[in-house]
C-alpha cells in the first residue's frame, strides 16, 4: 500500500470528527434562533450600489419585525444585511466559511460561526430559516438559490418562502426557468410557485407574512 493511500485512510475518519464538531457547534450557537431569514448575495457588491442599499434596508426592516439575520458573514451583500440588522438591534449572525481565499468575517456580525465544511453551513442556513432572500450574486449566490429550491420541491424539508430580490437582475433567469425548462418538462408549472421574485422589502414581509399566516 502506497504512502499517499495510508495517509488517507488514516486522515478520512479524523475528518468525521471535524464535521461532527461543526454541526454540533452550530446547533448549540443557534439553539436560541427561532424566527429568522437567511440573506444571500454578491460578496463583490459595492456599499454605494443599490443592491447593498436595498440588501441594508431589507434587514432593517426584518430585524424590527422581530427576525433575527442570518447571512455568510463575509462582505458585499452580506455586510449590508448584518449591518443593517445590527443597526435596527437585532440579532445579526453570520456563518463564514474558511476557504483558501480567506473571508474575513464583517464587523456587523455580532454571533459567528465558522464553518471548514460547506455541507454544514448550508445545514446551519435552511434549519433555521424561515426565508432564504436572494439578492444579485453569482455561482455561490445560485448555488443557495437552487439547493433552496431543491429541497422544497423535492419535499426534504417543510416549505419556506424563497425570494429572489431585484427583478431588472433576475429576469433573465427567470424567462429561462419558463421558457426552456418548463417547455421542456424539465420542472413543472407547480414548480414556479417556490419563489418569487419582488422589489421591496415591504414586498418581501409581506410575502413571509402571507405565507405562515396560511
Amino acid at each position: 500500500m502506497s504512502i499517499l493511500r495510508q495517509d488517507f485512510i488514516k486522515e478520512d475518519p479524523w475528518r468525521i470528527f471535524r464535521i461532527m464538531s461543526e454541526f454540533v457547534d452550530g446547533f448549540e450557537t443557534m439553539s436560541d434562533v427561532k424566527d429568522a431569514v437567511s440573506i444571500f448575495g454578491s460578496s463583490r457588491a459595492k456599499s454605494s450600489g443599490k443592491y447593498y442599499k436595498l440588501a441594508e434596508e431589507t434587514a432593517y426592516a426584518m430585524a424590527k419585525n422581530n427576525y433575527a439575520v442570518i447571512t455568510g458573514a463575509g462582505p458585499g451583500i452580506m455586510e449590508a444585511a448584518n449591518k443593517g440588522a445590527k443597526r435596527a438591534g437585532g440579532v445579526s449572525i453570520g456563518l463564514n466559511i474558511l476557504i483558501p481565499t480567506m473571508q474575513k468575517p464583517n464587523k456587523y456580525v455580532t454571533r459567528l460561526l465558522e464553518f471548514k465544511y460547506f455541507f454544514c453551513r448550508k445545514v446551519m442556513f435552511a434549519k433555521y430559516s424561515k426565508a432564504f432572500l436572494v439578492f444579485p450574486g453569482g455561482f455561490g449566490t445560485l448555488d443557495e438559490l437552487f439547493e433552496a429550491v431543491t429541497l422544497v420541491q423535492t419535499k426534504r424539508v417543510d416549505p419556506f418562502p424563497v425570494i429572489l430580490v431585484g427583478s431588472e437582475y433576475w429576469k433573465g433567469l427567470d424567462h429561462w426557468i419558463h421558457s426552456t425548462m418548463l417547455s421542456n418538462d424539465a420542472i413543472e408549472k407547480e414548480d414556479l410557485k417556490i419563489y418569487s421574485i419582488v422589489d421591496t422589502p415591504k414586498e418581501i414581509l409581506d410575502i413571509i407574512n402571507k405565507f405562515y399566516r396560511k
